[in-house]
C-alpha cells in the first residue's frame, strides 16, 4: 500500500471515530443504564434528592409518578424522571 491509497487516507478518520466512541458514547451509555436501574429500583421509604435539589422520602410510586414527603405532613408529587439520586442513610 502506498501512502496515497484511499484506505490510508481513511485511517485517521476511522481512528477518530473509535476514540470518540470509547471516550464519549460508551461512558454515556453506561451512565444511562445505571440511571435506569436506579429509577427502576426505587421503592417506598427510599430517601431521594430531585433534580431541583429537594430532599425527601418516597411515600408511594406509580408507573411514572412518585409521591414524596419533604417535611412532616407535606407531600408533593414528582415525575419519576426528576429523581437525581438516592441518598445513603
Amino acid at each position: 500500500m502506498n501512502a496515497n491509497s484511499p484506505f490510508m487516507q481513511m485511517v485517521p478518520f476511522i481512528l477518530m471515530i473509535v476514540i470518540f466512541y470509547f471516550l464519549l458514547i460508551r461512558p454515556q451509555q453506561k451512565q444511562m443504564k445505571e440511571r435506569k436501574q436506579m429509577l427502576d429500583s426505587l421503592k417506598a421509604g427510599d430517601k431521594i434528592i430531585t433534580g431541583a435539589g429537594m430532599i425527601g422520602t418516597i411515600i408511594s410510586l406509580n408507573a411514572d409518578k412518585i409521591e414524596v414527603e419533604i417535611s412532616k405532613n407535606v407531600k408533593v408529587n414528582f415525575l419519576k424522571n426528576s429523581v437525581a439520586g438516592l441518598l445513603k442513610e
